[in-house]
């Protein structure tokens, strides 16, 4: 999954993009939403959430298994 197109489709469902940073082994992108949900976007293509409200940003980002 590409990283700014994930930002825009969850932000345009309304939820704040809060805080966007590298992980600690600088090979993902984690991103932390003003609804509780973290979404870590590996280099790879490979997404997971944790946190809060996990359903609706999986559901906003059609990811198979997480919603």
């Amino acid at each position: 999954m590409d990283i700014e197109n994930a930002i825009a489709q969850v932000s345009a469902a309304g939820i704040e993009l809060t805080d966007r940073r590298r992980n600690d082994g600088d090979d993902a992108w984690v991103l932390r939403f003003a609804n509780g949900t973290i979404l870590t976007v590996s280099d790879g293509g490979d997404v997971t959430t944790q946190g809060k409200n996990v359903e609706a940003v999986a559901q906003i980002l059609d990811l198979p298994g997480q919603s």
